[in-house]
């Protein structure tokens, strides 16, 4: 007899329910998060047994659980299983048995599960940027306390000279502890991001993928490693407007009739991607591939939505180059007759 297997997944509990091919519902247990709990429930299943559960916060730990122990995990698109499932009683033991339900008739929404390796580049690229960004935050605050001291430099506060400048400035001495502990911090920042810059280009030297990509306006190794890494498989996607509508880069539709109405774009999707593409279109946007594209949308709709179309279009460009180095990578694979 078939089972399914349907799991609500929380940061220290999870609520496992087993569905027969019947429809009925064997199991429905609450246990905390752990090896030895989960397979309580489901060790003595068949191998292969499918597992649904939502991508919620922390699901990385099972993923690897359930393939290690010869499971069928089963990715669940949180916002779309919501349409499909919605009840008026709603709690972690309808939702286990729901998803179960789902997988059981095959009306499941699945997301893609990135392999280990890929989940792992995105994580040392994510942590990279947070850290830029802790220290953008650090150097807003140096901002703020020179600039309520009515102190500036037109040169910037944190090369060389700026750094020499801001010693010799005779702040009070509450401001002068705030901006010493936050170049101290800012130092130590420095260390661990050099480090993940030189490790993140040591990788992309050995990927021809990112010298391809690297040859699109805007685009360097950072964003060429971001593209890889937040679109994984691109042969998953039929099309290079199904990655940017799974990027949130595709406006939203609302029609009725004869009536259509488009709106601003869905921001539903990666949202690192749709990050990294706009930054991007910040540069390519002047190369003479897009110029004459932006000016255009930009004296119709403005210059940020044009900004966007530009980060939509690289995009585009992005999957048929990665598209093209896949199917070249595949022919060289093929024996000679």
């Amino acid at each position: 007899m078939s089972v399914y297997v349907g799991i609500d997944v929380h940061r220290k509990r999870s609520q496992i329910a087993v569905i027969d091919e019947g429809g009925a519902v064997r199991v429905n247990r609450n246990v905390p998060n752990g090896v030895e709990t989960v397979l309580g429930v489901i060790g003595d299943l068949p191998v292969g047994t499918p597992v649904a559960f939502e991508a919620a916060y922390g699901w990385g730990w099972l993923v690897e659980l359930l393939e290690d122990y010869g499971y069928e995990p089963h990715l669940v698109h949180p916002l779309r299983c919501k349409a499909i499932a919605s009840a008026r009683l709603k709690n972690d033991k309808v939702d286990a048995a729901i998803l179960g339900q789902l997988l059981r008739a095959d009306l499941l929404p699945e997301a893609w599960i990135a392999p280990l390796d890929v989940r792992q580049q995105r994580a040392l690229l994510r942590h990279r940027f947070q850290l830029v960004r802790l220290r953008t935050l650090l150097r807003n605050r140096v901002h703020a306390v020179l600039a309520d001291l009515g102190q500036d430099r037109s040169g910037g506060c944190f090369t060389g000279p700026g750094r020499d400048w801001l010693a010799s400035l005779e702040l009070p001495d509450a401001s002068r502890r705030v901006v010493d502990d936050l170049l101290q911090l800012m130092d130590a920042l420095q260390v661990p991001i050099d480090a993940l810059d030189k490790q993140l280009a040591a990788h992309a030297r050995g990927d021809p993928r990112v010298k391809g990509l690297m040859e699109l306006p805007g685009v360097g190794v950072l964003t060429a490693l971001v593209i890889l890494a937040e679109v994984g498989d691109v042969t998953r996607f039929p099309s290079a407007r199904k990655l940017a509508a799974w990027a949130g880069l595709t406006p939203t539709v609302r029609a009725s009739d004869l009536t259509v109405h488009q709106g601003h774009i869905s921001k539903q999707g990666d949202a690192w991607l749709r990050w990294i593409l706009c930054e991007a279109a910040q540069t390519a946007k002047r190369s003479p591939a897009f110029a004459d594209t932006y000016q255009a949308i930009a004296a119709r709709r403005g210059k940020k939505i044009a900004t966007t179309a530009i980060a939509r279009k690289l995009l585009t460009r992005a999957y048929h180059l990665l598209r093209d180095l896949d199917a070249e990578q595949d022919q060289r694979k093929r024996p000679r007759r």
